[in-house]
């Protein structure tokens, strides 16, 4: 089965001194990093997924600034590609599905930020669209959120995310996991 990485919102405004900093963006990046030379050296898909805000009230990922570009560590090579989108679901309004279905894609490897708004919006698309999904738990992150006046941290929003995903919508797997397979 032919298999693509998803490398989805991994930005400067999601780390130390961003406008929208998450918890452990570092770390969850560099799981990504070990993901991306898995995918380079094995010469298969890679797509950089990049947010950049076009409404008028957003507070990050904003054209023309530091915080939209790509972290450096995943940074693109001039050869992969980079799709840009709008919203939180990476197929909406952009290209990504024709790419993967011309290129043969069945299976797609999924990690970034946020785990519970962008991962969790691309993944259920892709299951939609009919692709095996595997998403990369350490090589994603998330922030605490705020509901009737509680703090939720954000350890409970990205494994109560990535259990929802799991079973029908995902596999769920360690970087270390996936590629020991």
């Amino acid at each position: 089965m032919k298999t693509a990485l998803l490398l989805v919102d991994i930005q400067n405004d999601y780390f130390p001194s961003g406008m929208m900093e998450l918890r452990n963006p570092v770390e969850a990046s560099e799981y990504a990093s070990q993901l991306l030379q898995h995918f380079r050296i094995r010469n298969e898909l890679i797509f950089h997924i990049q947010h950049v805000a076009i409404k008028d009230s957003a507070t990050f990922f904003l054209p023309n600034t530091e915080g939209v570009h790509i972290h450096e560590n995943v940074r693109p090579l001039r050869e992969e590609t980079v799709i840009l989108k709008h919203y939180p679901n990476s197929f909406r309004e952009t290209d990504l599905l024709e790419q993967l279905q011309r290129s043969g894609v069945e299976h797609v490897v999924i990690c970034g930020m946020m785990t519970h708004m962008c991962i969790d919006a691309t993944v259920r698309a892709a299951f939609d669209f009919g692709l095996h999904c595997t998403v990369i738990h350490d090589a994603c992150a998330t922030k605490d959120l705020s509901f009737k006046n509680a703090t939720i941290p954000a350890v409970y929003i990205h494994n109560t995310i990535l259990a929802s995903l799991n079973g029908v919508y995902a596999n769920i797997m360690s970087t270390e996991e996936f590629l020991a397979t």
